[in-house]
């Protein structure tokens, strides 16, 4: 089973957003495949692509996770299934 998942961020430009979504995404034991990020005039876009492991895998509460960090950083943060992402954007 694909267990890769699409992790976009956005929102105001401060230290410490990649490493606290990276840092939750280790807890999972989730590893980053691919990563790109971009300030375009103090606006932060990060987009990855995560691996979240073999078998059952707890999507929603790395989703919820991931919500509350969004609150925390005052960030948009949005977490979609490899597959659903492709089908929405017909990469």
């Amino acid at each position: 089973m694909n267990n890769r998942a699409i992790v976009t961020v956005l929102g105001s430009d401060r230290a410490g957003i990649v490493a606290a979504v990276a840092g939750v995404l280790a807890e999972r034991n989730a590893n980053i495949l691919d990563i790109t990020q971009t300030i375009l005039q103090g606006i932060f876009t990060m987009t990855m692509l995560v691996d979240l492991g073999e078998g059952e895998v707890d999507f929603a509460g790395i989703q919820g996770q991931l919500e509350d960090l969004a609150d925390q950083l005052h960030v948009q943060i949005q977490m979609q299934r490899e597959d659903v992402f492709k089908y929405m954007y017909r990469l």
